[in-house]
């Protein structure tokens, strides 16, 4: 069985887009060398890790067979960043989707901001779609708007809920077809019945699968319930592979791996964490630290100390001169004043302001191989 490579990832999510409208025909870079084609059908399981695939193989024989080369979701490897990523073609530092929540401001002041739920402080908070309008929160054309624009049919194939998300306005952009589909086989028949037929139009079919990330989150990846999705979505890709047509190009890739929660550090219930600390947002893999004005080396000093051994820990600064969310200092002011990110199988919880996500087993969003690394698979 040939099984992806444990060399590092040379390439990253943002490649994929830009790489699928060259095979289309159109004038983008191929930096994966795609061979041209007359339609392409992208596949995106979330949470699909390749580290995952590697250790699980003989549970998804397809996937394990077809993922022969491996690439990086950037970072942080967490789902609203990794689809604006791959939408954009370019890293968060360019596109300012910055991780799971972060501080924005605009003439009203700052707040908390959940780019995946389109939200005001909290995935359960109020909406900010009239107050921060997703082309204005994330300005970048998106490649599917360049494919669109080049005379590309384009066709959405996920949750009917996704249609008009803040993210999907902000991320993808384009208008197109749309095929509600939420299990896999309505996924299978929705992107065959697109690309099935002979046309004198080049296709895109864009498709979305989230249930192994739900389930890796409640149960954990490796769990029998994860297992049996990762069967489930290995069988699919089989059939998938299988019945498209000849001349259609399929792609199947992820938007972050994932690990198992072993040490929880509650934020909420250590005062230190919270001293001159006017906001925290981020994930529990990944925090963003906003301190009150003139205290921001006191509380780097502070989560320096109280984490030790178990984050790593730096201002803001530093991971811009490390360019740790890509390049350049475009959305600077969206990232705390301190970041931590977890080690090992820690994780920096908030059991007050996140009680769901306090309470998952599986987790994502540093930068440790088990995040990072995504299969790509081409056929």
């Amino acid at each position: 069985m040939t099984t992806i490579p444990s060399s590092p990832a040379n390439n990253s999510l943002a490649d994929v887009m830009p790489s699928l409208a060259a095979t289309l025909g159109t004038e983008s870079p191929n930096p994966l060398a795609l061979e041209p084609a007359q339609d392409a059908v992208l596949v995106l399981v979330d949470g699909l890790g390749a580290e995952l695939i590697r250790r699980y193989a003989e549970q998804a024989p397809t996937l394990a067979a077809m993922a022969t080369r491996m690439i990086s979701a950037g970072f942080p490897s967490t789902t609203a960043t990794s689809l604006t990523s791959l939408a954009v073609g370019a890293p968060c530092s360019k596109h300012g989707i910055v991780g799971y929540s972060f501080r924005i401001s605009d003439s009203e002041g700052s707040t908390s901001f959940n780019p995946l739920r389109w939200t005001l402080d909290s995935a359960g908070g109020p909406t900010a779609i009239d107050r921060f309008p997703p082309r204005d929160v994330q300005k970048l054309p998106s490649l599917l708007e360049l494919l669109a624009a080049d005379g590309v049919d384009v066709t959405y194939v996920m949750r009917d809920d996704f249609r008009d998300s803040g993210l999907t306005r902000a991320a993808f952009r384009a208008s197109g077809d749309y095929r509600p589909a939420n299990a896999l086989d309505e996924i299978s028949r929705a992107v065959v019945e697109t690309v099935a037929r002979p046309s004198r139009t080049r296709r895109f079919v864009y498709a979305y699968f989230g249930d192994l990330d739900m389930i890796g989150h409640i149960h954990g990846p490796g769990s029998p319930e994860w297992l049996q999705s990762l069967r489930e979505v290995d069988a699919f890709i089989a059939d998938l592979a299988t019945d498209l047509p000849r001349g259609c190009r399929l792609v199947v890739t992820a938007d972050h791996g994932m690990v198992t929660a072993e040490t929880s550090i509650d934020i909420d219930t250590t005062p230190a964490l919270l001293a001159d600390v006017t906001t925290v947002a981020g994930e529990a893999r990944v925090r963003h630290a906003y301190a009150r004005p003139g205290a921001e080396q006191s509380v780097l000093s502070t989560w320096e100390s109280e984490l030790a051994g178990h984050a790593r820990v730096l201002s803001r600064e530093q991971a811009l001169d490390e360019s740790l969310f890509g390049p350049g200092r475009d959305h600077a002011d969206r990232l705390g004043d301190v970041i931590a990110i977890a080690t090992g199988g820690v994780v920096l919880t908030r059991s007050r302001n996140e009680k769901l996500e306090s309470s998952l087993i599986g987790h994502h969003g540093a930068n440790t191989a088990a995040e990072q690394h995504i299969p790509l698979s081409v056929r």
